[in-house]
């Protein structure tokens, strides 16, 4: 039977999913239609469902394109929709970001480029700079995925790997009025970082992303490292003036979809507890720091009283040692378990938003104080699938994967804790 305490932290998640929708965030925050025309042009996890949401409520003509993760896609009729790989950049993606960039040179000044950005952006607007190819952009991608380089860092080499991100299609899209609605992703909510901010002023250089590398001892393809070390296209930096038409407006956050999830839990009866949104680091360093807390309200009832929900959002990483199943959220939540060792009266869940944690088909996990026990009884050793990068695989043995497909939005990774 499925206890109390894992149907509330499910009702949890999916508040701060719907706090995100881009059907309730998306309409609010639309600019007034220009004198000319109006061109909708988007990367990211949640840009096929912003655009959906901009043709239903748009004053006035309206076309575009859009890039989103293959099964992300919704019907459209005004603004067309592509689908391209993610989190390895595809050919598909390289058409779509080669056409969203060619269509953006074409406006006016009296046009409006109202631009969507949601987190996933930078493996799907891809167009790699010039000298280099969707091959070196696909290794250079990998590499930093299994690096345990944070989002930051990651989109910063990105950046500098390409003909688009980094402000350039804010750039491209001038002397045209460019309004860029985006929902977040990252930790701090930086709309530089959100899918590598293609139409946002970029603080960090080529220095930084060939200092990324060497810290992660990431083997880059010679192309890429002659790119980076020449240094000949810099991003725009902040004060640039071709972006002086440019306004950006932050639609959700990961802090919005919290303070939802802290709502549901109040209302059953539990003292939401937020620890913040911009948590980073290797997902199981993470989910000892979540443990430590959870086991000293239980005990202690400090720094709150219980029975109590402890939340947190943000983006951890994992560095990838075997060929496990991951994701971060069920490695983050294995982790937990094993240092939480049975204690009673806790259960927790970890997702990511979107419904994808990692690049298998489920949004995260629940555990309870019989999780390792259970896992005893078939055998299982928590531990092992630990070491091997494989908590999808564990959690998939006791039935305790929560699927949703597609939510078709994306704040990043959501965490709850419930102490009774």
């Amino acid at each position: 039977m499925t206890s109390p305490q894992r149907i509330l932290l499910e009702r949890m998640f999916r508040a701060a999913v719907a706090a995100a929708d881009p059907a309730v965030c998306v309409p609010p925050h639309l600019p007034k239609s220009p004198k000319g025309r109006t061109l909708v042009l988007g990367a990211g996890k949640a840009a096929a469902s912003m655009a959906r949401a901009v043709e239903r409520h748009w004053d006035g003509p309206l076309q575009g394109l859009v890039v989103t993760r293959y099964g992300h896609a919704v019907q459209c009729d005004r603004i067309e929709v592509v689908e391209a790989s993610h989190p390895v950049p595809d050919a598909a993606g390289l058409a779509a970001a080669q056409r969203i960039l060619d269509l953006a040179r074409g406006l006016g000044p009296d046009d409006l480029a109202l631009c969507l950005i949601s987190g996933g952006g930078s493996a799907l607007l891809t167009l790699p700079a010039e000298g280099l190819t969707l091959g070196d952009k696909q290794v250079v991608n990998a590499a930093l995925l299994k690096s345990g380089a944070n989002i930051t860092e990651m989109n910063c080499v990105r950046k500098h790997l390409s003909a688009i991100k980094g402000g350039r299609l804010a750039v491209a899209c001038g002397p045209a009025r460019v309004v860029t609605l985006v929902i977040s992703d990252v930790p701090g909510d930086d709309p530089s970082v959100i899918a590598s901010g293609p139409t946002v002023a970029d603080i960090t250089t080529f220095a930084d992303a060939r200092d990324i590398l060497r810290r992660y001892g990431i083997d880059a393809p010679r192309a890429v490292i002659e790119h980076l070390e020449r240094a000949a296209d810099e991003t725009p930096k902040p004060g640039d003036t071709r972006l002086a038409t440019c306004e950006t407006r932050m639609i959700a956050t990961a802090l919005g979809s919290l303070d939802a999830a802290a709502a549901v839990a109040k209302a059953a009866g539990y003292v939401p507890f937020i620890l913040g949104d911009s948590i980073e680091g290797e997902a199981r360093d993470v989910a000892l720091v979540h443990a430590a807390i959870a086991r000293h309200v239980a005990l202690r009832s400090e720094p709150v009283g219980r029975p109590c929900a402890i939340l947190s959002g943000g983006e951890t990483s994992v560095t990838v040692r075997h060929k496990g199943r991951g994701g971060r959220n069920a490695e983050f939540l294995l982790a937990l378990a094993k240092a939480l060792g049975g204690h009673a009266g806790v259960h927790a869940f970890a997702g990511d938003t979107d419904g994808i944690d990692g690049t298998e088909d489920n949004a995260g996990a629940f555990i309870g104080p019989d999780t390792l026990a259970r896992a005893a009884a078939l055998g299982l050793k928590a531990a092992d699938y630990l070491d091997r990068n494989d908590a999808c695989s564990f959690f998939e043995r006791h039935g305790d994967l929560l699927i949703t497909g597609p939510t078709l939005t994306n704040v990043n990774d959501f965490r709850a804790i419930l102490v009774e």
